[in-house]
């Protein structure tokens, strides 16, 4: 019998990685010195990693377990999550959880959802708020990694479900010039081929009838529990009060429906792309 120690999740900082090293292993039925030969590393290291007792594992080895064990980025994730300093506080943890949705659904206001941002237009942003001071110049290209790696669900064997709405602030808004802003719209007439993909745009003309006055998004996870998660300025928020998550999914129904058409909304970001007067759009308003 192969004496196996339990681990504790709460022992450190690297000991949630080594849980989900652990988990993802086992799934894929390997032992640990398989795993260490797929990877490329020692049995030793691996067992280390998911014991969490020596000096934290290496990025590479993040990444190529990803890859091996097929997790969709999740470790990586992690690994970037311990890190990176530049994040708010909270969000990492919603990170991990996103990373294992089976639909997302995202309401963004004044910037591209950063699932779909490409790296010129993220470091962009990142550069923005090294020049404000906000954070480091290496937290900021921490930040693109990090992003870049939560990018990587959208190539999971099986991705998730995402409906993002952008208001209309998100296409006139410009960040980083021109040229950084066609290549970003053309990233998002290209989700329009995706079967998974679901984007749409709110257009000033809603209103006070859009539902939601802050960008928010609603994880619905593996066992269908809900998750929400917000952010105001400076902060992030959590959300796992069931009626409130409730309150949301009604409220995104609303968003959803009020929303301009799939094919009105690939005109809307042509349009922007070739440096063309967005279409004119008119919003029904409820009588009564």
């Amino acid at each position: 019998m192969v004496n196996r120690k339990e681990l504790d999740p709460t022992s450190g900082p690297w000991a949630p990685f080594g849980l989900q090293l652990r988990r993802s292993r086992e799934v894929k039925k390997l032992t640990q010195a398989r795993l260490a030969k797929l990877v490329g590393f020692d049995p030793s290291y691996v067992s280390y990693a998911e014991l969490a007792s020596r000096e934290p594992p290496s990025e590479k080895f993040a990444r190529r377990a990803d890859e091996v064990l097929e997790t969709g980025g999740t470790l990586l994730l992690m690994w970037l999550q311990n890190k990176n300093s530049g994040l708010l506080e909270g969000f990492p943890v919603f990170a991990r959880h996103e990373a294992k949705a089976a639909e997302i659904r995202i309401f963004e206001s004044g910037v591209v959802p950063g699932l779909f941002q490409t790296e010129a237009y993220a470091r962009s942003i990142a550069l923005a708020d090294v020049r404000r001071g906000t954070i480091t110049s290496q937290q900021a290209e921490e930040r693109v990694t990090f992003l870049l790696a939560r990018q990587q669900l959208l190539n999971r064997a099986q991705p998730p479900l995402i409906h993002a709405v952008l208001d209309e602030s998100c296409l006139r808004r410009q960040v980083g010039g021109v040229a950084i802003m066609e290549e970003q719209f053309a990233l998002l007439e290209a989700q329009f081929e995706s079967s998974h993909v679901i984007l749409q745009i709110a257009p000033f003309a809603m209103g006070e009838h859009r539902p939601f006055a802050l960008p928010m998004v609603l994880l619905t996870l593996p066992d269908r529990s809900l998750l929400g998660y917000s952010e105001s300025e400076g902060r992030s928020h959590l959300e796992h009060d069931s009626a409130m998550l409730g309150a949301w999914r009604r409220h995104y129904d609303r968003l959803q429906v009020g929303a301009l058409a799939e094919t009105v909304t690939s005109d809307w970001f042509r349009a922007a792309r070739e440096g063309n007067a967005c279409p004119r759009s008119t919003w029904p308003v409820p009588r009564g």
